[in-house]
């Protein structure tokens, strides 16, 4: 990959900026594409945007940005030229009022894609838009030097020119630091193409179709893609990379967002009553193995209301797969304390009652008598002690 380093202002690159949650988000003349397929969205907090604005004000050093060279025209050191004759341009004041940068129409100008620096590119332009205030201030409320002093400041950018794996390879290696990818931002770059464009209108924008359909089921932020991964991980039983190699140049994501629909008006026919313990369960699994099966609404509630009762069931969320497998393992039960323990083993004297030996506590297991399953709580007269063996046996059984 051919990288050369190149100044750009903050006034050559918030020109013409706009954003278009559909289209994507353009800036510098509309010649910089800063959210190309393989890019996550705006994920940046009020604290790490207004640092990036606490940067232009102090004059302080900007991280490097990496933009990508798309249709190149010429050679790397003829497209400098070209940009250099368009800042001079916008800084004599001779910017354009047809969508172009410096008078320079789009044909004549070389194209980019943000590599690196989508985060701090939005925030700046974000900022110059009006978008939020820094320190209780817009932009339109600064003085004409104080916007000056931002609008020159200079950026240091990387123009890099290479293959597409080229490209997706350096994404991933200069995003190792700062705010870390979650393993989803990663699938969609060494996956992109029409279907992560096609999916993430549906599963990763604010206010999104799933947000609005299953924002109370599913756990994480939709604009880190954690609504995009929950779905492929339904649909393809846990196989994200396969299905996303598989369907990397299909035109449409329809599929994935009905079987998603699918599982969700599921749950909300077989659960009718919510309960926040609902959300981040594993309903597409739940789904895939019990859509068809005859259940009955009411009979489910009534188990879950008064398993929700029962103090000795650790993890609610489990509740809703325990009701359909009535495997305890989900339950996390709780087990008999210390002082319960050393109380049932002085009294048994350290005997197990299954084989008649002693053994030392370290060597014995609290049990239930009357199983938890059958109605047996956790507590002292409900408890003996058995040693591993005999336990182990037991619960075989």
């Amino acid at each position: 990959m051919n990288i050369t380093l190149h100044q750009i202002k903050v006034r050559d690159l918030v020109a013409g900026y706009i954003d278009n949650q559909e289209n994507g988000v353009r800036a510098y003349g509309g010649q910089l594409d800063v959210r190309p397929p393989y890019q996550r969205e705006f994920v940046y907090k009020d604290k790490q945007r207004d640092a990036v604005i606490e940067t232009l004000t102090q004059g302080f050093p900007l991280n490097v940005m990496y933009w990508a060279v798309r249709d190149p025209v010429g050679n790397v050191s003829e497209r400098c030229q070209i940009v250099d004759n368009v800042s001079k341009r916008c800084n004599d004041g001779n910017e354009g009022n047809d969508g172009t940068l410096g008078g320079v129409p789009d044909y004549d100008m070389p194209r980019y894609e943000i590599i690196d620096g989508q985060q701090r590119t939005i925030s700046i332009c974000q900022y110059v838009n009006g978008d939020f205030a820094y320190m209780f201030r817009y932009f339109h409320n600064l003085t004409d030097d104080e916007q000056r002093q931002i609008l020159d400041y200079e950026l240091q950018v990387y123009f890099c020119e290479g293959s597409d794996s080229e490209k997706l390879k350096w994404f991933k290696t200069i995003n190792i630091a700062g705010e870390e990818l979650t393993e989803q931002e990663l699938r969609n770059a060494v996956y992109a193409g029409s279907w992560v464009s096609d999916a993430k209108r549906y599963f990763s924008k604010p206010n999104c179709a799933a947000y609005g359909l299953a924002n109370r089921y599913v756990a994480g932020e939709v604009n880190r893609q954690a609504y995009l991964q929950t779905a492929i991980d339904w649909i393809s039983e846990g196989n994200i990379e396969v299905y996303m190699g598989k369907h990397q140049h299909d035109g449409s994501a329809v599929a994935l967002w009905n079987h998603f629909s699918s599982v969700i008006n599921w749950v909300k026919a077989v659960f009718t009553h919510y309960r926040r313990e609902m959300k981040g369960v594993d309903w597409g699994g739940l789904y895939r193995k019990y859509h068809t099966a005859d259940l009955d609404p009411s009979l489910l509630e009534a188990e879950v209301a008064r398993l929700m009762q029962d103090s000795d069931v650790q993890r609610k969320r489990g509740i809703y797969e325990y009701v359909l497998d009535h495997d305890e393992r989900h339950l996390d039960l709780r087990s008999f304390d210390e002082n319960t323990r050393r109380e049932v083993y002085e009294r048994q004297q350290g005997i197990c009652p299954i084989c008649g030996k002693h053994f030392q506590i370290e060597q014995m297991q609290g049990d239930h008598i009357t199983p938890w399953c059958k109605g047996g709580r956790t507590t002292a007269d409900n408890c003996q002690m058995l040693c591993s063996d005999c336990n182990r046996r037991k619960s075989g059984k």
